[in-house]
């Protein structure tokens, strides 16, 4: 895209709070988009070349949406946690290997993409975010979720795609979850718990592409439970 129309993008902008600057080879944040800190709510950033994000990208304080979706970055300053209007953070298909700690001060967060990253662990500032609804996690290497799911509140959990053997003893807990995907991992049978199946809300959890064959759920303990469920919200969306 020419300096010509970038300017354009600008002006526009100014005038109705949202920047669009996806696939314009940038390399970082430019300054006049810093300087329209005080009016954007949502930026796009998509399909460029950052590698990094600078410190003050906490001067969008009022952003609501934020898409850095298709870059280089490596990792995520601390001073994103000062964004409290953040809605929608989409950092999928970079290369980040973890979040900062300031990431769970973000309490109106509600959809968070971070698949196609290099994330070991699941992130658990996630943890404990009372707005959020949609986690995605896909194409990572995190191989195991972690105690603390009594603390997660979205609605859906992506996971498919890593290297998960080991699902916590809570997760059943998980207050709000209605749709979990763990297609292509390392669970085995033994893996899922009778009470993930019986005393969660879940109405789906996919589990294609692991250690053992899908029909083999059919011979654990909340298996009937949770078809009650899966077949209860079939009938409600017909």
């Amino acid at each position: 895209m020419g300096n010509s129309g970038i300017k354009q993008h600008y002006e526009t902008a100014s005038k109705t709070g949202v920047l669009q600057l996806s696939n314009c080879k940038l390399k970082e944040i430019p300054i006049e988009a810093l300087n329209l800190s005080e009016i954007l709510r949502n930026l796009d950033l998509s399909k460029n070349r950052l590698t990094s994000l600078p410190d003050d990208i906490s001067k969008f304080k009022l952003l609501k949406q934020l898409n850095l979706d298709t870059n280089r970055i490596e990792t995520i300053p601390e001073s994103l946690g000062s964004m409290k209007k953040l809605e929608l953070f989409n950092v999928s298909n970079n290369l980040i290997t973890f979040l900062p700690d300031s990431f769970a001060k973000l309490s109106n967060l509600k959809q968070v993409y971070l698949n196609n990253n290099r994330l070991k662990e699941f992130p658990t500032q996630l943890l404990g975010l009372h707005s959020l609804e949609v986690v995605e996690l896909s194409n990572n290497k995190i191989t195991e979720v972690p105690s603390g799911m009594s603390e997660l509140y979205a609605a859906e959990l992506n996971l498919s795609q890593n290297e998960i053997s080991i699902l916590s003893e809570d997760m059943h807990q998980a207050p709000r979850l209605k749709i979990l995907r763990l297609e292509e991992n390392c669970l085995s049978l033994d893996a899922i718990r009778p009470s993930l199946l019986r005393d969660s809300k879940m109405h789906t959890i996919n589990l294609d592409g692991n250690l053992f064959e899908p029909k083999l759920l059919v011979s654990l303990e909340g298996y009937n439970e949770y078809t009650e469920r899966y077949t209860a919200m079939k009938k409600k969306m017909f």
